[in-house]
């Protein structure tokens, strides 16, 4: 029995048991067991669990005092070698660039040339850009539409509160009500709201007009529908939620969203079906210049204004009450 006890103690042993978390005892100062004075197995256990919260209690005390100090400086060394590591990439990237303007850089090729010689003839556009992300691009522009959708579900689902099956707001959902919504603001500002009823039908009329002539001019599906967004966010700054419900509420966000991205889908689909790389598909590109022009370009222009509107009003009224 000697023998054993002397050989639990050599330094193998110990290593042994420190590693597997076994007697923690043996390495707390001043406090260390002495086996062969105690006899008793319940004694040696509680003198064990004793052992292990004062070692638990040292170690977050430890944290306590200097465990967030030196987690502040490490994450504060790693972000700085992080940011500086992403500098001296991106500095050594623009390194390699060719020159500014010289005629042989990898911008000047057949594809941009095609775009500005043969855009108004391929795709009826006189905006070239618009010819550009609605009809060469159209499915990357369709990935977008559906990113924003994404985001404005997302947020969504993160965000909106509950509502019960007879249409009010359930007690337990955390959705504020309207008086407290509004409780730090005028309730009935007269000069914001008149501004807002001469305003709002300009705005929005400007809205469409953009949405409408994008393919004519400068503007198109996103500055269209972020304008006809803003004019929502002003109306309901002015009036609330409740008046604004009248005429823009979730189901019409649901269903307007996936009319316009559906629509867009299938219209572009076909397109890409019967016309690759604008091979005769059928559908007439009417005079340059006119309304009723360039394709497929005006309804894509719509479907995308459509979608841009409803994901700005909503990512608004989400942040701000967690609710339309």
């Amino acid at each position: 029995m000697k023998i054993r006890e002397d050989y639990e103690y050599v330094g193998w042993r110990r290593l042994l048991h420190w590693v597997n978390g076994d007697p923690l005892e043996d390495y707390l100062p001043q406090e260390k067991l002495k086996r062969d004075s105690l006899r008793d197995q319940s004694e040696i256990e509680e003198q064990r669990r004793q052992n292990q919260a004062t070692l638990i209690r040292r170690v977050r005390d430890w944290l306590h005092e200097h465990g967030m100090e030196w987690y502040q400086r490490c994450y504060r060394f790693f972000a700085v070698l992080v940011a500086l590591a992403m500098i001296t990439v991106l500095l050594l990237t623009v390194s390699f660039l060719p020159e500014f303007g010289q005629p042989d850089n990898p911008v000047n090729n057949e594809v941009s040339q095609r775009y500005i010689e043969d855009g108004l003839q391929e795709t009826g556009a006189v905006n070239i850009v618009a010819g550009m992300i609605l009809d060469y691009r159209a499915f990357d522009t369709l990935g977008e539409s559906h990113v924003l959708f994404i985001a404005a579900a997302s947020v969504l689902i993160l965000l909106r509160m509950d509502y019960g099956k007879d249409g009010k707001v359930r007690k337990d959902s955390g959705l504020v009500d309207e008086g407290y919504d509004r409780k730090y603001e005028p309730r009935n500002d007269v000069i914001l709201q008149t501004v807002t009823k001469m305003l709002f039908p300009m705005i929005v009329l400007f809205g469409i007009y953009v949405i409408l002539n994008g393919h004519l001019s400068a503007g198109g599906g996103f500055s269209g529908g972020a304008i006809i967004g803003a004019a929502l966010i002003l109306y309901n700054n002015a009036f609330g939620f409740k008046s604004t419900r009248r005429f823009f509420t979730y189901t019409v966000f649901k269903w307007v969203s996936f009319v316009a991205l559906t629509s867009y889908a299938l219209l572009k689909t076909y397109s890409f079906y019967t016309g690759a790389n604008h091979l005769a598909s059928g559908i007439p590109l009417g005079e340059p210049g006119a309304i009723l022009s360039s394709g497929l370009i005006l309804p894509l222009n719509i479907c995308v204004g459509c979608v841009v509107a409803c994901t700005m009003y909503t990512f608004f009224t989400m942040f701000r009450k967690g609710g339309m």
